[in-house]
């Protein structure tokens, strides 16, 4: 999920435990849980595609 947000534009900006806040230019702040590899919850990628707008972004390319 890092890769997605730096690809658009986030940045990680902090880590507290396996919680990492990624900021973009805007200041708009997501923070995901890392879990060293295990499978994230459908609740977490749902956040982001709407936080992310990718559903519109899909329908762009």
């Amino acid at each position: 999920m890092s890769y997605v947000l730096e690809s658009f534009g986030y940045q990680e900006i902090r880590t507290k435990g396996s919680h990492h806040a990624f900021e973009n230019e805007q200041g708009e702040v997501i923070i995901i849980p890392k879990k060293g590899g295990k499978k994230v919850k459908l609740t977490y990628i749902e956040e982001m595609i709407r936080l992310l707008d990718l559903e519109n972004w899909k329908d762009e390319k």
